[in-house]
């Protein structure tokens, strides 16, 4: 009776510390006064990862991984990338463009590097979106988050996120969003004429 006790106590403390942690996690860390609030969970544009998330090899992507090699996969919201050596291998959850108009494929590069970026919307966001600012300089309410790799194509990136919400779901205006601590990770790792593919 006492351990059958014991163990329903200990069940609900682990079910507890779990949820507690989770809801941490799932807590945004944008400031409180963005003018880019997320999009509500209710909006059927935006939909939680449901796709596989797993370990890929570059040899179906790539022919070599001269420069290092970063694979994005728009479909199951994941960012894969590989050393030039191929010692490293990093696999990082992704949020991904809200629309298949704002989502573009192919073979890119990194043709830059900026840690600390500032940001200013497009002119089709700025069209869509006329009351957001036409310049964010570098801090908790820019949407880039702490780093950016800027590729090939005007206007894309792969870049971070203080809004944490985003994250494995179809919530950006065209780039690629990782966590702050992953694309911290990631800008480390990179350097300019990295190889970049989206699918």
């Amino acid at each position: 009776m006492t351990d059958s006790i014991s163990n329903k106590l200990n069940r609900r403390r682990f079910l507890g510390t779990g949820a507690a942690l989770l809801g941490g996690l799932a807590s945004p860390a944008i400031g409180q006064n963005s003018v880019f609030e997320p999009v509500p969970e209710s909006d059927p544009a935006i939909q939680r990862n449901i796709s596989s998330f797993r370990s890929l090899s570059w040899q179906p992507y790539f022919s070599n991984t001269n420069g290092g090699a970063i694979l994005v996969d728009t479909t199951s919201r994941a960012l894969h990338y590989w050393s030039a050596d191929q010692t490293i291998y990093k696999l990082y959850p992704t949020s991904v463009p809200i629309s298949e108009e704002m989502t573009r494929r192919g073979r890119t590069s990194v043709t830059r590097k900026v840690e600390g970026p500032s940001w200013a919307p497009t002119p089709s966001m700025k069209k869509r979106n006329p009351e957001w600012p036409d310049f964010v300089p570098p801090g908790p309410d820019n949407p880039l988050g702490t780093h950016a790799l800027y590729l090939g194509w005007k206007y894309y990136r792969i870049h971070g996120t203080h809004d944490t919400r985003k994250i494995g779901r179809r919530s950006s205006n065209g780039c690629i969003g990782l966590y702050n601590e992953h694309i911290s990770e990631l800008f480390a790792l990179v350097s300019p004429g990295a190889q970049v593919l989206l699918i």
